[in-house]
């Protein structure tokens, strides 16, 4: 029997007490970046111009290599938006507008590095990381408590911690859920979701949604619509299993040629920009899953507070500001309001 054959009986044992409720909106969501300032009211409006009804917010903690136990985090040197006083502010600039966020604590590997291979190389390094981790995001469990956050993210593609460390998962959560009171998530990667034991304990099935679609250079919504339909079934069969929706906690596409092949590069290649692909590729995401019954919706990859310069016509990176995806995905988001 497959690992996630077995999470979807165990999903299924956990998660049958009752049909899950509809929402009366779907999460029209931007990962909103965080900045040395404070969100001013320009901010919250360029939010509410793209349709949007959430934001991500995304304090960041540092970790100089995979294999380092020392995480740092509210030093003098993070931008105010990383901080606990700044994810404050923010949340109640746009909480003020009518917007509510998840708050999503995230590590950063110093050296480039991807955080799923974060791995220690001893038990007393893992239990160091671990309790620096824990002092790194329950303060911000208290925040959204104290603020009434709509969701909270406990992690952000941690795949082979996950993996080395489920005692200490299991026993993270239920922490969170004695401080926090609202609805939780973890942030899997669009490859780690199928294989993440503690679905049972959460309200949502979050999902980093940078799958593998085309190797077509200018792929047409058919080819994008054909290429999501097993991902489509399988994201079904486990928001079913589990009897939780499915988030997207990030999805989005740089506007490059070759948009569906490798969605996950981060890297600063000079591929030809390709801005149509960027929008006909978020569109056709909103399209494919905001009308599914068992999906919550989605925070698009990422949304900057310097409005004038971010993005623009000759810009190959994944956020859509000053490039016809914003537009784009306003008029998709426009529809699920």
């Amino acid at each position: 029997m497959s690992f996630s054959h077995r999470l979807s009986i165990l999903c299924l044992f956990f998660c049958l007490s009752g049909p899950w409720r509809a929402d009366a909106q779907k999460i029209n969501g931007l990962s909103f970046v965080a900045s040395r300032d404070s969100v001013k009211p320009v901010h919250v409006q360029s939010v509410r111009n793209m349709n949007a009804n959430w934001t991500a917010l995304m304090p960041f903690s540092v970790l100089p290599n995979l294999q380092s136990p020392q995480l740092w985090f509210e030093q003098d040197r993070q931008w105010y938006g990383e901080t606990l006083a700044g994810v404050r502010q923010y949340y109640r600039a746009l909480k003020a507008r009518g917007i509510e966020s998840m708050i999503k604590p995230q590590i950063w590997v110093r050296d480039g590095s991807f955080s799923g291979h974060i791995k220690m190389q001893s038990e007393a390094d893992w239990l160091a990381f671990e309790q620096r981790y824990r002092e790194f995001i329950l303060p911000f469990a208290k925040l959204a408590q104290q603020e009434g956050v709509g969701v909270f993210c406990i992690g952000t593609e941690l795949k082979d911690f996950v993996r080395a460390r489920p005692n200490f998962w299991n026993k993270l959560i239920v922490e969170i859920r004695g401080i926090y009171k609202g609805k939780l998530t973890y942030a899997a990667n669009w490859d780690e979701y199928a294989e993440t034991p503690f679905w049972p304990a959460l309200d949502y099935i979050g999902v980093d949604a940078y799958f593998p679609l085309t190797e077509v250079r200018d792929p047409t919504a058919a080819t994008l619509k054909a290429a999501w339909a097993p991902y489509v079934r399988d994201l079904k069969n486990m928001a079913m299993s589990c009897n939780k929706k499915v988030l997207f906690t990030e999805y989005g596409y740089r506007s490059v040629d070759y948009v569906g092949a490798r969605p996950w590069r981060i890297d600063r290649n000079q591929q030809p920009v390709n801005l149509e692909a960027q929008s006909r590729a978020l569109e056709n995401i909103v399209h494919e899953f905001w009308p599914q019954d068992w999906f919550a919706g989605g925070f698009v990859w990422k949304w900057f507070m310097h409005l004038e310069s971010a993005g623009g016509p000759e810009d190959n990176r994944y956020t859509p500001q000053n490039k016809p995806a914003a537009s784009v995905l306003a008029r998709a988001y426009a529809k699920y309001l």
